[in-house]
């Protein structure tokens, strides 16, 4: 098969992907705003949205160039390079997919005002959602093709046409360090450019829309006991704007690092294998088709992407049931994927000996990739559907949540907890079968193959993802407006589907964090190379010498120290907000009364600064502990953090998701009327209510702060660690002292 049509395959995905969003995004703008009430208070989001994502942009844009410069100097200059592109492509998804969700929230509660039809509302929230989808696929594959174009073959590090090993991975000196790179460190630096946007965006954007929402909350419901976005509550604005800034741009950007970390990291690892594989045993060809085989069926993935997403937006009537139309969005894109992915694995190895296969641990032959990475696609498949398990009110585990609350908020917490404790078991167990049988079939290739795969369809996941924060808004403009109750109810039917359908999306971003976190690992050690390979090329990381112990407990503690901060972080903005809405209340009674509109400008700008200030120090503990502690102990110190991190913060996502999206979803079962004996309107119910929002206001920060900004630390602290090791593996402050660990 053409290998340089096979990138022209790539790069026509990538610009389907981004010429199909800008389509939509200019479809879903010509839509009518509604009357002039709904377009005032559009206006106010989507002025307080802008004015945050351009304050945050130029913090992150310092700190980036500074990252870039060190990475320039000290490590590559082309991975600087491409740490830029990294953080230039998924900057731009973010503020497209921000930009285009407050544009569409108006135009979708217009749409149910008007129509009183949910196809046709589902239609304009969709649409307006797949140009965040497409923008994250579109994106992330226009910079790996420039970076692959740019340094793979343009700067000649991968030379096929080679006579010997040397000749093929062709590496590069460092002026200042005078260590040896080759491509792995920039990709890795592609890598971390999109990771570094992600954190904080994600970091940044939660800790906005959760002081906002736990301000609303806390002084709005459990003590004004007024609606949830009612127009008298000065922190609604707020909390609607902190959906398009964490749960759009934060989503985006966030599920852009984790498709690109599975894409990066099983390239990086067959760069690694091939270097590190006895002579003459793999060739170039078969390095060829498995540094290029991740990008291409991520390309593929678009294409069905594409196609999925038309479906909904082509279809001329959509049905009443909006779960039915996402999940036949998100299923034809996933089997177009699958199916041409299989095609792309058969044709692309098949000219390969079984010796060569065998030598790359492709033990089942050319459909070997092809394989693992179905594997991640139903293991992050059946994640999610645990995920639901546990925090839909359709089941036991969140309805005995809302039963507890009849006692009081201590025990809504508790139950809670145990919930998402006992959530964490059936997820790792799915993941420890999917990395057991991806390593069993094709190494640890085939372990990054399954990542890739649980992401190959992203832009129809994100597409899903993001219609829900969309929704939500069109909710919150319809009850700001008074509009009737009948909108609310279509605008609240397509926001609680699109909280069922972001369990699946939570799934396959934990579990494609655990499994490119692996393979970003395995890489880690090739590169750090003598104490790590047995006989030159099996890796050994011995868990029980004395520095990598040490790294594992201090790694393990990580994840906590960062959940902590973050939630400290998002205390400290809340008690401003939850002030500031009681002071306007005790002292402009007219506000409750509906004569006076309250002062919204001002929590916005409480909820900009507390995220924008607190925001920094997480994420700058996330890049530097694994830096600092390499040139303090040397790579085995941070093989060992990097393992234990790994995880900790496996278990902790899984816990802090699913014990907040069980305490939301505990209390919409509430106000539903499904517990019996408790009724709005009849006494008692106000008690049981305020218990249950006292557990939702807890499980905010973590299911939407902690949870989802832990699977880009761990992916963050990989990828810096394997860009630094070429470094820190020989000048550690350790060996300077003569201290080695055998």
């Amino acid at each position: 098969m053409n290998l340089n049509l096979l990138m022209i395959i790539v790069m026509f995905a990538a610009v389907l992907g981004l010429g199909y969003a800008a389509l939509n995004f200019y479809l879903t703008k010509k839509l009518k705003e509604g009357n002039e009430r709904m377009q005032y208070i559009a206006g106010k989001i989507r002025e307080g949205a802008n004015a945050f994502i351009f304050y945050e942009y130029k913090i992150v844009a310092i700190i980036a160039a500074c990252v870039a410069l060190v990475l320039g100097l000290f490590i590559a200059w082309e991975a600087g390079v491409a740490f830029i592109i990294g953080a230039v492509m998924s900057a731009t998804a973010g503020f497209v997919g921000m930009k285009i969700a407050t544009y569409a929230n108006v135009r979708v509660t217009n749409a149910a005002n008007e129509s009183r039809n949910i196809g046709k509302t589902l239609k304009v929230a969709f649409r307006g959602g797949s140009v965040m989808g497409l923008c994250v696929a579109g994106f992330a594959l226009l910079g790996a093709v420039i970076v692959y174009c740019c340094f793979a073959w343009g700067g000649g590090m991968i030379n096929v046409g080679g006579a010997n090993l040397a000749e093929i991975v062709v590496e590069h000196q460092n002026p200042i360090t005078k260590q040896w790179y080759n491509l792995s460190i920039i990709l890795s630096g592609y890598a971390l450019g999109c990771s570094i946007i992600a954190l904080f965006n994600r970091v940044g954007g939660g800790i906005y829309t959760k002081a906002a929402d736990m301000g609303a909350d806390l002084v709005g419901k459990t003590e004004a006991h007024i609606p949830e976005d009612d127009p008298r509550n000065p922190a609604t604005i707020a909390d609607n704007v902190g959906d398009n800034v964490g749960d759009v741009a934060g989503l985006g950007a966030d599920l852009l690092e984790s498709y690109i970390g599975s894409i990066m990291a099983t390239v990086i690892l067959a760069i690694e294998l091939f270097v590190h594989s006895a002579a003459g045993t793999l060739t170039p060809s078969i390095l060829q088709k498995m540094v290029l085989f991740p990008l291409i069926f991520a390309g593929i993935g678009l294409i069905g992407c594409v196609i999925g997403i038309s479906y909904p937006l082509l279809k001329p009537k959509l049905s009443n049931n909006p779960h039915m139309e996402l999940n036949l969005a998100t299923w034809i894109s996933a089997g177009v994927t699958l199916v041409g992915g299989c095609l792309l694995s058969i044709f692309l190895f098949k000219g390969e000996t079984a010796e060569v296969l065998k030598a790359a641990k492709l033990s089942i032959g050319p459909v070997t990739p092809w394989v693992c990475a179905a594997i991640g696609i139903v293991a992050g498949i059946l994640i999610g559907i645990v995920s639901e398990y546990y925090t839909s009110y359709d089941y036991k585990p969140t309805r005995r949540i809302s039963e507890a609350s009849k006692e009081g908020a201590a025990l809504t917490i508790t139950q809670g907890m145990a919930t998402g404790m006992i959530s964490t078991m059936l997820p790792v167990v799915i993941l420890g079968v999917a990395i057991f049988a991806s390593f069993a079939i094709g190494g640890m290739f085939g372990v990054g193959c399954g990542a890739m795969g649980m992401l190959s369809f992203v832009a129809a996941t994100v597409s899903v993802d993001t219609y829900g924060p969309i929704s939500d808004n069109a909710g919150g403009i319809a009850e700001m407006s008074m509009l009737d109750e009948d909108v609310r109810e279509i605008t609240d039917k397509l926001d609680s589907v699109g909280n069922t359908t972001a369990a699946i999306g939570k799934g396959f971003a934990i579990g494609s964090a655990a499994l490119a976190t692996m393979s970003m690992m395995s890489s880690y050690l090739y590169a750090a190379g003598e104490g790590f390979l047995q006989d030159g090329a099996n890796l050994l990381l011995n868990i029980i010498r004395g520095d990598i112990i040490v790294g594992a407990i201090l790694g393990a503690a990580i994840p906590f120290l960062f959940s902590g901060m973050l939630i400290n972080a998002v205390a400290k903005a809340a008690r401003k907000m939850v002030e500031e809405v009681r002071r306007q209340f005790r002292e402009n009674p007219k506000i409750l009364t509906g004569e006076e509109d309250p002062d919204s400008t001002k929590c916005v700008t409480i909820s900009s600064q507390g995220a924008l200030k607190q925001m920094i120090v997480p994420s700058v503990v996330a890049i530097a502990i694994p830096v600092v502690c390499g040139f303090l102990f040397g790579a085995g110190f941070v093989g060992g953090i990097l393992i234990g991190a790994t995880l900790s913060a496996i278990m902790l996502a899984i816990y802090t998701g699913n014990a907040g999206g069980a305490w939301d979803n505990a209390k919409k079962y509430i106000e539903s009327g499904g517990v019996e004996g408790v009724k709005k309107g009849e006494e008692g119910y106000d008690a049981v209510h305020d218990a249950a929002v006292v557990g939702d206001t807890v499980g905010d920060p973590l299911k939407d702060t902690v949870g989802p900004s832990l699977d880009i630390l761990i992916k963050i602290m990989s990828t810096i660690s394997l860009v630094c090791v070429v470094v820190f593996s020989h000048w550690n402050l350790l060996s300077a002292c003569g201290v080695h660990f055998a």
